[in-house]
């Protein structure tokens, strides 16, 4: 089976030897993601507008692949502190709602770029 490449200019170019994404068959697997702004390449301040420009990014690249935030079926999240985890949680249901994909939330030592939060995800279209 071949695999395309999926990007989106409306989330963050790659910062090293990887894709947005890659899709196989109707599989998309999605790379992680931090709160860059795509216009400007810039982290933006602080855990929560970090974590809302994290998901706007993620929907990019979904959106680019032909799916959405809701064809996310599994999403694994990495934080640097887990006291932000109740406001991950609350920030994380204004982009999806039930049945929620599954997911894996750990605490890292620390993200690319400083970040404070960075998720990945596996998508299945149709």
């Amino acid at each position: 089976m071949s695999k395309s490449i999926i990007h989106s200019d409306h989330a963050p170019a790659a910062v090293g030897t990887y894709s947005q994404a890659v899709k196989v068959g109707d599989t998309v697997y999605l790379s992680g993601q931090i709160g860059l702004d795509p216009v400007n390449n810039a982290l933006v301040d602080g855990f929560e507008a970090q974590a809302h420009q994290v998901f706007r990014n993620l929907r990019a690249v979904c959106q680019a692949a032909g799916g959405d935030l809701s064809d996310i079926v599994k999403l694994g999240v990495f934080v640097v502190d887990l006291a932000n985890f109740a406001k991950l949680n609350e920030i994380m249901g204004e982009y999806f709602s039930q049945p929620f994909p599954a997911r894996a939330a750990v605490q890292a030592a620390a993200l690319p770029k400083g970040a404070l939060v960075e998720a990945d995800a596996v998508m299945v279209l149709g």
